[in-house]
């Protein structure tokens, strides 16, 4: 298809509101025409910093070139054939090798699926059929997905959950530890031991699912000492654990997986996102007998494990080796939080600045008090960013919070470049 030079966001976004319905969200009114690395040029020829990498699928960059070569010689071989049907080997190869980078002194299986939100799903079926139980524990906050399951499991109801109920029953609600907000890890736990005494008794309860650093619901993380009660709490009870990693996975926090940095392993893994650096796919990763308990068939997808996906995830693996991007995430990480602590010691309307490796986040407030979130701030501090040329993405359960999820591949130049305008678009907004 020829591209037509004369197109307009403007037109454009006239024959998305025609054509799309009103419930499909968009954060800019920007159509994109080419991407590199961290940075996305518009159909009108404007230059914009990427610091929200597609929400966390693109820590390898843009068409970062091994991807680009890997998916372009699979294509010269078979895009497809529904592994369920005819097998191929890169999925199985792909299997292996995130076996082998799953936390856990036990044998693993791993398969996979097209999005996050079936990788839940599917993590959930697997906890249902190997403990014969049906309850689910999540939290407060956390994100797990838009199908009925995910929504069930999503802390969260605007937007997530406005008007699609009812929801699958037997999921229930614990809080999250947020020092920030007074909520302690003996909070939360107590939190959980109180469902177990009003809502469902733990002998039925087939798994608590948890983010390791909530991504919708404002980049709090998960401290050891809380996953180390909740494996404790699990294995009392005969509870699977299961680390929703779509958002952490692929190097986002300075390791491969963020719940590396527990000191506990939980029994099932989700990841998706930049597992395949921007080609849809998802994986759930488990102890080998729990993984088995599903019955022949009862697993797979016809698009599930897509042949270019795989090719591009052995891609990013392998990227991540010979580019070193966990130290890179690191120090990326560094950078971002330093230089966000020194903004945050002129400016109180930033109540904290916190980081996982590079998945970094500053919460907005008024007056100074964190307990006041400043919701109309961080959206002008959106606005006045696009502006300026960059692209930043908000989150929080009370909408106060701005995220940066810029590529690990970015450099320090263009970081610091993306970090000047978030700085002045951050007095705009307030000025304004």
């Amino acid at each position: 298809m020829q591209r037509d030079n004369n197109l307009h966001n403007a037109a454009l976004m006239a024959r998305r509101r025609a054509a799309l319905p009103a419930g499909l969200g968009q954060a800019f009114e920007i159509f994109v025409d080419r991407a590199e690395n961290a940075e996305v040029w518009d159909v009108e020829g404007r230059r914009y910093i990427d610091f929200a990498g597609g929400i966390a699928v693109l820590n390898t960059g843009h068409r970062h070139p091994a991807l680009v070569q890997a998916i372009e010689e699979q294509l010269g071989r078979f895009t497809h054939t529904c592994f369920q049907v005819l097998a191929y080997e890169p999925y199985v190869e792909l299997a292996e090798k995130l076996n082998a980078r799953a936390p856990g002194n036990f044998a693993k299986k791993s398969f996979f699926m097209t999005t996050g939100a079936e990788a839940v799903e599917n993590a959930v079926k697997v906890a249902r059929a190997y403990t014969k139980r049906s309850g689910i524990i999540a939290f407060g906050g956390g994100f797990h997905g838009r199908t009925m399951m995910g929504m069930a499991l999503t802390g969260k109801v605007a937007p997530y959950k406005v008007g699609f109920g009812p929801f699958p029953a037997e999921v229930f609600h614990a809080k999250y530890p947020c020092a920030l907000h007074g909520v302690s890890v003996i909070d939360a736990i107590a939190s959980i031991e109180a469902l177990f005494k009003y809502d469902i008794e733990a002998s039925r309860v087939a798994a608590i699912i948890l983010e390791p650093v909530q991504g919708e619901g404002g980049f709090y993380t998960a401290p050891p000492e809380f996953a180390k009660a909740l494996r404790a709490l699990c294995d009392q009870h005969g509870i699977l654990l299961i680390a929703d990693e779509v958002q952490t996975g692929a190097g986002r926090t300075g390791t491969f997986l963020a719940c590396e940095q527990w000191g506990v392993a939980p029994d099932i893994i989700t990841m998706a996102k930049s597992l395949a650096g921007g080609m849809p796919l998802s994986a759930i990763i488990g102890r080998a007998e729990v993984m088995d308990a599903p019955a022949l068939g009862g697993l797979g997808g016809t698009y599930a494990g897509n042949p270019l996906a795989c090719a591009s995830a052995l891609a990013v693996l392998e990227t991540f080796d010979k580019e070193n991007l966990l130290q890179r995430s690191r120090d990326l990480g560094a950078l971002m939080v330093t230089r966000l602590q020194a903004l945050a010691q002129r400016n109180p309307a930033i109540a904290e600045v916190r980081g996982a490796g590079a998945m970094v986040a500053i919460e907005l407030c008024k007056g100074g008090d964190a307990h006041q979130p400043d919701a109309d701030l961080t959206k002008r501090l959106v606005a006045e960013a696009i502006k300026r040329g960059l692209i930043l993405l908000s989150c929080g359960t009370y909408a106060n919070v701005i995220r940066v999820l810029v590529p690990l591949t970015a450099s320090d130049a263009l970081v610091n470049e993306g970090l000047d305008v978030l700085e002045a678009a951050l007095a705009a907004a307030q000025a304004a």
